[in-house]
Formats: structure tokens, C-alpha cells, sequence
């Protein structure tokens, strides 16, 4: 009988005073020192307390926004002694670039994984799978622990609606998307009313851009 996976969940609060922009140092080994104090000092860990970024700041911050679908993930073990953990590597076939170079396939690598029954995990960490159909807003892919603007608020689903016949977006946790300028300000009036579809959300992306090529 397989014995219990070995769970380690990394839980980072930042402060609803800060913005999210004052953290520049989301790198790796800070988050690797604050998983070992969760590891051995605490219980339980409270969930990741990110505060939504808005409409601006994710199109402004992104290095690279694309509409890509899931065709692979896996993960490792990577560095040495106290620095040792898992990373995972979740590649995309691009679809759509809008914003920056992905090229025709596209890798981000995130903290965590499961390897050999071993789990590392940031909790609320967006989760992928293969087939999965994503709008992500990238920006330090490679060196900050969750590659995305906002960490969950950076990735958008590609749904399909009731019919079948049209495709919606959706957050990360699941709520369709209704107003992209309430992002980030009012969550709640954000996902209020009915969803964009991909093309609307997608056209504003890129008439957002367009504003700020032009200033």
C-alpha cells in the first residue's frame, strides 16, 4: 500500500495596505525561507492573500499576454541542501500573442509540484492541466515564484458557454468575467452581469495597449 504524500504548502499574507507592485522581490528564495518556516513552525497555513490587480496593471505589468492551451506539465527537483525544491513546468501551444514574443509554444515555471509523493504547493496557486484554454498575463517567468501578474488574478479561462456555440472568460476561481474597468476595484460588480466573450475581452487587452503605445 502506498504510504501519505508528504504535503508542504507555502502561504504568503501581503498586506491589504500594500499594493502588490511593492514586491519586486517575489523571487524564489524568499519564498523558499518562508516555505521552511511554514514546514516546521506552523500547523495549518493560512491562504494567499493577493490583492486583485486591475485591468491596467495587468495588461501594464505583463511582460508577455497570450491565448495559449495546456499540452504539458511536470515537475522536478531542482537546487541543493536548504535550497532544494520542486518547480513545475507548464507548457503552452500559443494561439493568440498579444503582447510580447511566446512564439509558437510557450513554458512557465512555477513553485511547486509533486514529485516521488512529495508535494510542494503555494496555496491558491493557479492549478493547469492538460487542455486546458488560458489568457495569462506573464511578467518574470523564470524567477518569481508564480510567473503571473496578481498570481491567480493573471490567469483567464477560455470557456465555452451554454450552447456551446460561443466562448466566455472566466477567473481563476471560476467567475465569468463582465466588466474588465471594475477589475481589481470592485471584484464583486467585475463578474456581475453578462460574461464577455473571448473577442471582447481580448479587443479590450488590446485597445488598452493601444492607449498606452500612444501617450
Amino acid at each position: 500500500m502506498r504510504g501519505r504524500a508528504n504535503i508542504f504548502t507555502l502561504s504568503v499574507d501581503i498586506p491589504l495596505s500594500e499594493s502588490i507592485s511593492r514586491y519586486p522581490v517575489m523571487k524564489l528564495l524568499r519564498y523558499l525561507i518562508l516555505l521552511s518556516l511554514v514546514a516546521f513552525a506552523l500547523p495549518a497555513a493560512r491562504a494567499t492573500t493577493v490583492i486583485p490587480p486591475t485591468f491596467d496593471e495587468l495588461v501594464t505589468k505583463a511582460e508577455t499576454i497570450f491565448e495559449g492551451t495546456v499540452t504539458g506539465s511536470r515537475s522536478e527537483w531542482t537546487g541543493e541542501g536548504s535550497n532544494r525544491h520542486i518547480v513545475t513546468y507548464v507548457s503552452f501551444k500559443i494561439e493568440d500573442a498579444i503582447k510580447g514574443a511566446p512564439g509558437s509554444d510557450y513554458t512557465i515555471q512555477m513553485f511547486g509540484g509533486t514529485v516521488d509523493g512529495q508535494t510542494m504547493e503555494v496555496s491558491d496557486a493557479p492549478r493547469f492541466k492538460v487542455g486546458d484554454r488560458d489568457i495569462l498575463f506573464v511578467e518574470n517567468n523564470g524567477t518569481q515564484f508564480i510567473p503571473l501578474v496578481g498570481i491567480m488574478h493573471g490567469r483567464f479561462h477560455v470557456q465555452a458557454d451554454e450552447s456551446g456555440a460561443n466562448e466566455k472568460i472566466a477567473k481563476d476561481n471560476g467567475a465569468t468575467v463582465a466588466d474588465v474597468a471594475k477589475l481589481g476595484q470592485d471584484e464583486a460588480a467585475a463578474v456581475t452581469g453578462t460574461a464577455l466573450s473571448k473577442g471582447q475581452f481580448k479587443a479590450a487587452i488590446r485597445q488598452k495597449l493601444a492607449e498606452k503605445a500612444a501617450k
